[in-house]
């Protein structure tokens, strides 16, 4: 199995890359643009307006693949600060107190800002021009 899908790991990789940050971007667009249409829209000067702001930077940055890995920090740093204000204190169990995509999006931000952005990406683009 490794033979067949492994060859194509750098292009999963940006795959997968893309698709996550689209999708952090959707946090960030609901909480400041009302879009797709939901039950939060926060003020910008709030701390959900700061989630919004970092969710939606960090996501199209994460997607392009530009700034990759201080993107990817960042928003790795802003999930964790989340389970733990928002989730942990309806206990410690992700799967319990609903915080499984917050552990997974800090998980997956974490790995994106250690790998860096990979192929199709600009990031990648800039490092093959020097």
């Amino acid at each position: 199995m490794r033979t067949v899908i492994g060859r194509f790991s750098p292009q999963v990789f940006a795959i997968m890359r893309f698709v996550v940050g689209l999708l952090f971007a959707c946090h960030g667009s609901q909480k400041l643009l009302n879009w797709p249409p939901g039950k939060m829209h926060p003020p910008i000067a709030s701390l959900f307006g700061l989630a919004g702001i970092i969710e939606l930077v960090c996501g199209i940055l994460i997607a392009v693949g530009f700034l990759t890995g201080i993107a990817a920090f960042i928003a790795s740093g802003e999930m964790a600060v989340a389970y733990f204000m928002q989730h942990f204190p309806h206990g410690p169990i992700p799967l319990l107190n609903q915080g499984e995509l917050a552990v997974v999006y800090c998980f997956l931000f974490l790995f994106i800002a250690a790998h860096g952005a990979g192929v199709w990406s600009i990031d990648d683009a800039m490092m093959r021009k020097r």
